[in-house]
């Protein structure tokens, strides 16, 4: 006789003898169901003969199992990223567009089996170093699977949570250049110590820059504070942190405990390489046009106010590529408060 079953081990539909009904010795069971005894349900394999149920649990077991196995994919974000792996005869994608709408449903798929899926950034130049370096034949799929198991799964990775990736990608490129740019002042710290008087260099620099934040939000007052802190870089572009803070009339802070770590630690950097930076605030309070005051790093690490014409120069700049930018409506452009020592 065949049997279908429900996914639990009971029989779904009767034989061709019993009319709906299981029979042994020619008695009826009632509702169905297998007889002390019996032959176990079966299902089709792909060649037409019965699975047993017990193998049908096992590969159910694996999907199970699948599922709580967590993913990573890497994302050539960019044109340019995805034109320089097109230069691998094993990666055969013709354009950026076919590639992002293959990748996000791909996407959709792993959400839709619950896999828990973090995206990553595939770096082409990363990625050709690492072949170099572990001897791997970069124009296989193999060696991609390989590099963002081991490299691009290691760096920043954003949680996909079904959103689009023209909204998740902006934000892994944003996440990527902090942890850059972190790593970067981080290392300009490590100088070691002071000839002449034995203290750790990058420690005391980033005391310094500590305290001339706080500084800062004590002069300014009660408000919501943007800050932009610039430190010129060895390279073109020049190391950039971000910080937003809220300063209320109680003496409360509040402020994201990492944009306040990388902000100070790109000061510090300025601080203690004695380079050139400078830090532009724009302050907005309820019923108040905005405010917009800015420092120079100089002397030390000691911040100079800059005049009213130097801040709206300096705010009205593009940071990275020093293309100017247009003044915003309802800003006020005022010179820097004095930051007693």
């Amino acid at each position: 006789m065949a049997h279908t079953s429900d996914g639990r081990g009971r029989p779904a539909g009767g034989d061709r003898h019993g009319g709906g009904r299981h029979t042994k010795g020619g008695k009826r069971i009632p509702g169905g169901k297998r007889a002390p005894g019996g032959k176990r349900p079966h299902t089709k394999q792909r060649d037409g003969r019965r699975r047993p149920l017990t193998e049908r649990r096992t590969v159910s077991a694996r999907r199970r199992l699948r599922s709580e196995v967590p993913s990573t994919v890497a994302v050539l974000a960019g044109a340019e990223d995805f034109a320089a792996m097109q230069g691998y005869t094993s990666f055969t994608f013709d354009d950026h567009a076919t590639y992002m709408r293959q990748m996000e449903g791909l996407l959709r798929e792993f959400a839709a089996r619950g896999t828990h899926t973090s995206v990553a950034l595939f770096d082409p130049v990363g990625y050709e170093e690492f072949c170099t370096e572990s001897h791997l034949d970069p124009d296989t799929p193999a060696s991609r699977t390989r590099y963002t198991a081991e490299v691009a799964a290691a760096g920043t990775k954003v949680t996909y949570e079904g959103q689009p990736l023209a909204r998740l990608l902006p934000r892994l490129v944003a996440e990527a250049e902090q942890q850059a740019t972190w790593e970067y002042a981080s290392a300009l710290l490590t100088r070691g110590d002071c000839d002449s008087c034995g203290e750790d260099i990058g420690r005391a620099a980033f005391a310094r820059a500590t305290a001339l934040l706080r500084r800062i939000i004590e002069a300014v007052g009660p408000g919501t504070h943007h800050f932009v802190c610039s430190v010129p870089a060895e390279g073109p572009v020049p190391l950039v942190a971000v910080l937003h803070a809220e300063s209320r009339g109680d003496g409360l802070l509040h402020l994201g405990e990492a944009a306040a770590l990388l902000f100070c630690t790109v000061l510090a950097a300025g601080i203690a390489t004695d380079r050139p930076g400078g830090v532009v605030l724009r302050s907005t309070r309820p019923g108040r046009r905005d405010t917009v005051r800015g420092w120079n790093l100089k002397d030390g690490g000691r911040l100079h106010p800059l005049t009213e014409a130097e801040v709206f120069a300096a705010y009205c700049t593009d940071p990275r590529t020093g293309e100017p930018v247009p003044p915003e409506p309802g800003v006020d452009y005022h010179a820097g408060l004095p930051l007693d020592d």
